[in-house]
């Protein structure tokens, strides 16, 4: 026997389970969604670990070339530390720098594969999609840190093996990253090209590596640069860094706030330049 009217237009009411998820609070699916783009990025890792291999060298040779050397000449003060301890720490954050600061080359890559339109029809917000992106960079670097830290105990750099301060290590790292690969995103949305994107970040990232205390003290650097340092965030970085593998004087507290604040002004900025990117 049929139901009865009523009853299939009751059950006809009811929205299926899917309409019912896809309706939900972004609040609530956020989470979900952000870990399977995150899952999404280290698969894309796991198949082609070429990049991981060729990035690995050239922290190895800013170790073993530049920083020998610098240590024979003993012209840097470095609070008493040996010169190859001073540089490790400004090596790890560069070695974060350059990975992220062309990875809004990829989301060009995405969207000239129609990869980027499919995704931005789907429920998924732009705060989801550029955080997913922001976390494949600090995965990446994390590879780069890891790799130094073995070569640091081999070299028997004389850095902090304490745990929790490897760990904290790793977690400033992935926040450089972060912010660094949000603003590639941030300049993609602006240059919309490869070419354009890859002739800003090549014009950018020198500055951001030289006008930090990666290489040097800041009290080195004539005033101009030294006022430029205290707004670069790879300074930042590089100073908690030192705090936590080093024991030096730093000021993690500031450092964290600034790496925290700048990396969440940037998931904003480059949330909104995603839409003109898709265009």
């Amino acid at each position: 026997m049929s139901a009865s009217p009523a009853g299939r237009l009751h059950a006809s009411a009811e929205p299926p389970a899917h309409l019912e998820l896809d309706a939900a609070p972004g609040w609530r699916t956020f989470p979900s969604r952000l870990t399977t783009l995150c899952l999404v990025e280290l698969r894309k890792i796991r198949h082609d670990r070429t990049e991981l291999y060729t990035r690995a060298i050239q922290p190895v040779l800013w170790l073993l070339i530049f920083g020998e050397t610098m240590s024979r000449l003993r012209a840097i003060p470095t609070e008493g530390r040996p010169y190859l301890d001073f540089l490790t720490p400004g090596i790890m954050a560069q070695s974060a720098l350059f990975i992220s600061i062309f990875f809004g080359i990829q989301i060009i890559w995405e969207r000239d594969a129609g990869i980027l339109t499919k995704l931005l029809t789907t429920p998924t917000s732009r705060t989801a999609l550029v955080c997913g992106k922001a976390f494949a960079a600090g995965a990446r670097a994390i590879a780069q840190v890891l790799i130094v830290f073995v070569v640091a105990a081999l070299l028997r750099i004389g850095l902090d093996w304490n745990p929790l301060h490897l760990l904290g290590a790793l977690v400033v790292v992935v926040l450089g990253s972060a912010f660094f690969s949000l603003l590639s995103v941030s300049i993609a949305g602006m240059a919309l090209r490869r070419d354009r994107l890859m002739g800003i970040g090549q014009a950018i990232t020198m500055p951001l590596f030289f006008a930090s205390n990666a290489l040097y003290p800041v009290e080195l650097m004539p005033g101009w640069l030294h006022a430029l340092s205290r707004v670069n965030p790879l300074s930042y970085e590089v100073d908690a860094l030192r705090g936590m593998l080093l024991g030096t004087s730093s000021h993690l507290a500031l450092d964290l706030a600034v790496l925290v604040g700048a990396t969440l002004a940037a998931v904003a900025v480059a949330s909104s330049l995603l839409e003109r990117l898709a265009r």
